[in-house]
């Protein structure tokens, strides 16, 4: 158990008015950031509409005028050192996605061996990924998609930024033909080229500048201490960082993903309605199985996200020249 912290190092003790002000600022702050994005304000203008804001909501709470002050100082430095994260974290560049995204590719090779018995297969993977991404709206970026297998029966797959792409044996398992497998390699493209992963990140750095930010320009003001109240929330931060990972991407990026996972598969000649075939053979099996329920919204969902896109992408059903390929780099 945590040891309870003091009103000398947390000034908010026993008094819930000054978090009803940054909350209020907070919720402003999502506000500016599509202004900020969009290059109609500067972060200096962030943080002063959003100091004077936190001030007059203290103020309309019952809090002194000096506290009121206080409150507004401190958010108003914090929100800037928000913004200026936002703005960095906006410009990333190819490189430094691909160098981000290997890091996270080494961890999950670290979790999950890869499974190297089977080189043909590894290829034959590859091969559908190049037929996607060379009819993609992103074919070129730094170092090129690679796909890679992961040795376990856990049923998942994995994007990365950058370009890296993992799917575990246990997946494979579920594909019944090529086009259903390359459904999930398209799927995961889409995750790549949405940059879905760094819209994760983004929001990482988000939390942790305007918390960190705000939380210590309220210290200052307040007269508490500054590290001891930042540390009152670095725990939550980070539990809800780890919560946002471990949970996989957003209901509605899994949605979007396979909206543009349809239009990969058609653009390369895969017939789209494969991905319903997957999605069919991922409900039956996924029941009390780790990984992929873990990560992904239920497969009634996503056909039904799919079905709403799927009568635009009218192409010839060549599957039946995949099967033998198929069998011959799959086998069961």
């Amino acid at each position: 158990m945590k040891p309870a912290v003091s009103s000398w190092a947390n000034p908010f003790a026993g008094n819930r008015r000054p978090l009803r002000a940054l909350t209020g600022a907070a919720v402003l702050l999502g506000s500016l950031l599509a202004l900020l994005r969009c290059g109609s304000m500067d972060s200096a203008a962030v943080g002063s509409i959003a100091g004077n804001a936190a001030e007059g909501m203290a103020g309309a709470v019952g809090l002194s005028e000096g506290t009121a002050r206080s409150i507004g100082s401190g958010v108003r430095a914090g929100a800037a050192t928000w913004a200026d994260a936002v703005k960095a974290a906006d410009s990333l560049t190819a490189e430094n996605e691909y160098y981000l995204g290997r890091a996270v590719a080494a961890n999950i090779a670290a979790r999950y061996p890869v499974y190297t018995r089977d080189p043909a297969m590894t290829v034959y993977l590859n091969k559908i990924c190049s037929a996607l991404v060379i009819n993609s709206p992103r074919p070129d970026i730094y170092a090129g998609y690679h796909v890679a297998i992961l040795d376990t029966m856990e049923i998942n797959a994995f994007a990365t930024p950058g370009g890296h792409i993992f799917v575990t044996r246990g997946l494979l398992g579920c594909a019944a033909n090529e086009d259903a497998l390359a459904s999930v390699i398209a799927h995961e493209i889409a995750h790549i080229q949405l940059r879905h992963a760094l819209m994760s990140i983004r929001n990482a750095r988000y939390i942790n500048a305007a918390v960190s930010g705000v939380l210590a320009g309220l210290g200052e003001g307040l007269g508490g201490s500054v590290k001891e109240l930042t540390g009152v929330m670095g725990d939550s931060v980070n539990e809800i960082i780890t919560t946002m990972v471990s949970n996989g991407y957003a209901k509605d990026q899994e949605l979007e993903a396979d909206a543009q996972a349809l239009a990969l598969l058609a653009a390369a000649g895969y017939q789209p309605a494969a991905i319903l075939d997957m999605l069919a053979a991922l409900e039956q099996v996924q029941q009390g199985r780790p990984g992929f329920s873990k990560t992904h919204p239920p497969p009634a969902e996503r056909i039904s996200g799919v079905n709403k896109h799927l009568a635009r992408y009218r192409i010839s059903d060549t599957r039946s020249y995949r099967v033998r390929r198929f069998a011959v780099a799959v086998p069961r």
